[in-house]
C-alpha cells in the first residue's frame, strides 16, 4: 500500500460522507423521507440501489469459493432464486407499491387485524430487524475481517493483535471492520433511504469498476496467458454452466442428487425467506419498490435489479475465481474465498490496489447502510412507534431510528466476534424459515390466510430445525421443514376464524389484488375491478426467467470466448425481452394485469 492507495480510498470515503451530510436535512423531515425518500426514487436508481445492496464484501469471496468446489456451475445455488426475484417483478411489485405502507412489517395490520396481527408485527420487527438483521450484519462483517487478515496479516492497534471484552474476542482486524462500522453508521443514521441511495450508486459504480479492471488485469497475469491459457491450466467440468444431477460427481462440477436438485429449483426459491429473495418481496426490496414513484417504476425498478444482479453483476468475479483458483491451488478449503483478495494483493500495481480496496469498502458499506436503515425501520415505524410511543412527533421518530442504527452496529459486532463461517448463516437462514414463502405469496391472493397463519409458519420451523440438523443434511433438510411447517400452518388457517370482513374489505379496497382467491370478498364491491390477466403475467414470468438466463449464458460464453454460442444465447434474451415488452406496451401500462 502507497500514498496513492490511501489517498484513493480517503477520497471515496470523503466523497460517501459528503453525500450523506448533504441529503441530511431532508431526511430529518419525516420518517417518510428518511425510510422511503418521499416515495419518489425513480426505477433505475430504486433498482440500483438493490443491486448495490446485494453486492457485499463477502459475496467475491462466496462466488470464489463456489467456483473453486464445483466450478461455475456452483453458481446455482444461488442463481436458483432467479424465479422468486422475476415472480416479485411482475405479480407483487405493483401491489407493495399500491398498498401505501411505510414497511413490509406494516402490511401485517393492513391485512389482518386484532392482537394475533399486533403481535405478528411487533414479533417480525423484533425478530427480522434486530436478530436476523444482526446476523446479516455480523457475517457482511465477517468478510470485511477476512479480506483485512489477508491484506494486512500482521495488524495491530497500538501495540495489541486482540482485545477481550466480556468473553467476546475482538482481532484488530475486526476492531478496524468496527471503526468502519461506525462511519457507515453515522452516515446511515444521518442520510436516510436518499441519502443510502445516492451513495448506493456511487459505491456500485466504484465496486463495478474496481471488479471489471480486476478481472482484465488478472487474465493479463504472465501465469495464466488469458482465457485460452486459463482453459488449458483448468479442468474442463469447472467451466461448465449447468450442474449435473444425479451422475454421483465422477465427472467433476456440481453435481447434485435428484433429490437436492429439486430442493433448490423446485422448493428453495418459494418457500424460504432469504435477504434479497424473500418470495413475493419482503425486506429492502419492499423497501426500494415502496419508495418508487409509481408503480411502473416500481416494476421495473425490480425488472433492472433482477437482470443485473444474476446476468451482468457475477462474471467479473466468476473470472477472478477461476484465475485465483490457477494461481493457488493449495489453498485450503477454508481459505479458497480469500484466493480473490489474493489477485489484489499479489498483482495490482499502486493506485489499482487502493481502487479495489475502495471497491470492497463501497460494496461493504452499500450493504450495510442499507440494512442499518432498513433494520431502524422496523424497529422504529413497527415496534417503538406501534408500542412505545404511539403519540410521537416526527421528530421523537427519526431520533429513534438514529438511535436503533448505533444500536444495531455495536450489537452486530458482538455477532461477528462469535462467527466463524459465512455458509454456516447462509445455511441457518434458509432452514429457519423454510415454509413461510408459502404464506408470504398466498396472503396477497387468497382471503382465507390469516394472522395465525403466518405466526404458525413463522414458529413451525423453528421448532423442528434444532432436531432436523442433527440427522438431514442441507438442502435435502427443506422437504421436511417445508412439509411440517405446510401442514401446520394450513391446520392452524381452518381451526381459527378468518379475518373479519371489516379487514378484508379494507385491504382489498386499497390493493384490489384480484384472483379466485378473493372473489368472496369482491362480490361485496362490484364497482372495484380486481387485477385480472394473471395468465399473462405468468407468461411474463416465464420470458423473464427465460430471458435472465439466456442472457447469464450468452455475456458468458462471450467472456470465455465462445462468440458463436454467445450470440445464439443472447438472442434468445432478446426475443424474451421483446415478448415482455410486446406485452405492456400493448396492453397499456395503466391495464398492466389487467385483461
Amino acid at each position: 500500500m502507497t500514498f496513492l492507495d490511501w489517498a484513493i480510498i480517503a477520497t471515496y470515503i470523503l466523497a460517501s460522507t459528503g453525500i450523506a451530510l448533504y441529503y441530511s436535512r431532508r431526511a430529518s423531515s419525516s420518517t417518510s423521507e428518511f425510510f422511503l425518500t418521499g416515495r419518489n426514487l425513480p426505477w433505475w436508481l430504486a433498482g440500483t440501489t438493490m443491486v448495490a445492496t446485494t453486492f457485499a464484501a463477502d459475496t467475491p469471496l462466496a462466488i470464489t469459493e463456489l467456483v473453486a468446489d464445483h466450478g461455475i456451475a456452483g453458481n446455482w445455488l444461488w442463481w436458483n432464486m432467479l424465479l422468486g426475484g422475476m415472480l416479485t417483478t411482475f405479480f407483487f411489485a405493483r401491489l407493495w407499491r399500491r398498498a401505501g405502507i411505510l414497511t413490509d412489517v406494516e402490511f401485517v395490520e393492513l391485512r389482518y387485524a386484532g392482537r394475533p396481527a399486533a403481535f405478528l408485527r411487533g414479533f417480525r420487527a423484533l425478530y427480522l430487524g434486530l436478530v436476523m438483521n444482526m446476523v446479516i450484519i455480523g457475517w457482511v462483517n465477517l468478510a470485511l475481517e477476512k479480506i483485512l487478515r489477508v491484506m494486512f496479516p500482521g495488524l495491530t492497534l497500538f501495540g495489541v493483535a486482540e482485545l477481550t471484552f466480556l468473553g467476546f474476542t475482538f482481532s484488530a482486524h475486526l476492531l478496524v471492520v468496527g471503526m468502519i462500522l461506525a462511519l457507515v453508521a453515522f452516515y446511515s443514521s444521518m442520510a436516510g433511504l436518499w441519502g443510502v441511495s445516492v451513495t448506493d450508486l456511487l459505491q456500485f459504480v466504484l465496486a463495478m469498476a474496481g471488479s471489471i479492471i480486476l478481472a482484465v488485469i488478472a487474465l493479463q497475469i504472465p501465469e495464466i496467458g488469458g482465457i485460452a491459457g486459463l482453459k488449458a491450466q483448468l479442468p474442463e467440468w469447472i467451466f461448465r454452466f449447468t450442474p449435473e444431477v444425479g451422475g454421483g460427481g465422477l465427472s467433476g462440477g456440481l453435481s447434485l442428487s435428484l433429490t437436492a436438485f429439486i430442493a433448490y429449483l423446485g422448493v428453495q426459491w418459494w418457500a424460504t425467506w432469504y435477504p434479497g429473495a424473500d418470495p413475493g418481496g419482503g425486506g429492502y426490496i419492499a423497501q426500494r419498490m415502496m419508495s418508487a414513484k409509481d408503480e411502473k417504476h416500481a416494476l421495473f425498478a425490480t425488472l433492472w435489479f433482477t437482470v443485473a444482479h444474476y446476468a451482468i453483476r457475477p462474471w467479473p468475479w466468476i473470472i477472478v475465481a477461476l484465475v485465483s483458483v490457477a494461481l493457488y491451488p493449495d489453498l485450503p478449503p477454508e481459505r479458497q474465498g480469500e484466493g480473490f483478495v489474493m489477485v489484489m494483493r499479489d498483482y495490482l500495481p499502486s493506485g489499482l490496489l487502493g481502487l479495489l480496496l475502495a471497491a470492497f469498502l463501497a460494496a461493504y458499506m452499500s450493504t450495510i447502510s442499507t440494512q442499518l436503515n432498513w433494520g431502524a425501520s422496523y424497529l422504529v415505524n413497527d415496534f417503538y412507534g406501534r408500542f412505545i410511543n404511539r403519540q410521537g412527533s416526527q421528530a421523537d421518530y427519526i431520533r429513534a431510528a438514529r438511535v436503533a442504527t448505533v444500536v444495531s452496529m455495536v450489537l452486530s459486532l458482538f455477532v461477528t466476534a462469535k462467527m466463524d463461517r459465512i455458509s454456516d448463516a447462509w445455511a441457518f437462514i434458509i432452514q429457519a424459515s423454510a415454509g413461510i414463502g408459502l404464506v408470504l405469496i398466498l396472503r396477497w391472493f387468497w382471503w382465507r390466510i390469516n394472522a395465525w397463519s403466518e405466526i404458525a409458519a413463522m414458529l413451525a420451523p423453528l421448532l423442528l430445525f434444532p432436531f432436523v440438523r442433527q440427522t438431514v443434511a442441507f438442502p435435502n433438510s427443506l422437504f421436511i421443514l417445508v412439509g411440517w411447517s405446510t401442514v401446520v400452518w394450513l391446520a392452524v388457517t381452518w381451526l381459527t376464524k378468518p379475518e373479519d370482513d371489516a379487514t378484508l374489505d379494507r385491504f382489498y379496497q386499497r390493493v384490489h389484488p384480484g384472483g379466485v382467491g378473493w372473489r368472496p370478498v369482491a362480490e361485496r364491491f362490484p364497482g372495484l375491478a380486481g387485477d385480472t390477466g394473471y395468465g399473462k403475467l405468468f407468461i411474463d414470468w416465464l420470458a423473464g426467467c427465460v430471458m435472465v438466463i439466456a442472457a447469464l449464458f450468452g455475456i458468458g460464453r462471450l467472456v470465455l470466448g465462445d462468440y458463436a454460442a454467445g450470440a445464439g444465447y443472447l438472442a434468445v434474451a432478446g426475443l424474451a425481452a421483446a415478448i415482455i415488452y410486446w406485452h405492456l406496451s400493448r396492453i397499456g401500462w395503466d391495464r398492466v394485469g389487467s385483461d
